[in-house]
């Protein structure tokens, strides 16, 4: 069995991917370890990324490293749930460098919409954190997501009017 990933953990992976990526190799972080990252929680059960561009390099690599590391990695982020916010790229944020590999934390917008598509308290607690935090402004993710409502239809698992709801609750 694997263990909770941990901000060391998380380093470690980074760390590791570092040294067999190509150079400018961008790795985005998503849900829990962010969480992690920022402070909000002590570990995450999956280690949620994604490549741009895509790496065999990196996932060869991933397939040893949750062994040796004892962690599950998962290769995952709100594009694989949501259509892509207007801007995402320009508002993940550079968290470091490891060898060849750039670190980001995903867009906390499309963090946030994600986390609040699925709905688990977890996820609605890390919404409360971005929001609290500053990282995410209630009115602008009203507009991010009214960019996109019209798109979620590619999406079936997605019900709309909740997503919306949940959305606008968040200016109260």
């Amino acid at each position: 069995m694997r263990n909770a990933a941990d901000a060391e953990r998380i380093r470690a992976l980074a760390r590791e991917l570092g040294r067999v990526v190509a150079p400018g190799t961008r790795m985005y972080l998503t849900g829990g370890a962010t969480a992690v990252l920022e402070g909000w929680r002590d570990s995450t059960v999956d280690i949620d990324v994604r490549f741009e561009p895509d790496s065999d390099a990196a996932l060869t690599r991933i397939r040893d490293l949750k062994e040796e590391l004892e962690v599950n990695v998962e290769l995952a982020s709100p594009l694989d749930f949501l259509p892509p916010l207007k801007g995402w790229q320009d508002r993940s944020r550079f968290r470091f460098r490891e060898g060849n590999l750039d670190v980001f934390d995903f867009d906390p917008y499309s963090q946030a919409l994600s986390k609040l598509e699925r709905g688990f308290e977890l996820d609605l607690h890390d919404v409360r954190s971005m929001v609290s935090s500053g990282q995410v402004e209630p009115a602008k993710l009203v507009v991010l997501f009214e960019g996109v409502e019209q798109e979620l239809y590619k999406f079936p698992a997605v019900d709309p009017a909740s997503l919306r709801t949940a959305v606008e609750s968040l200016k109260t």
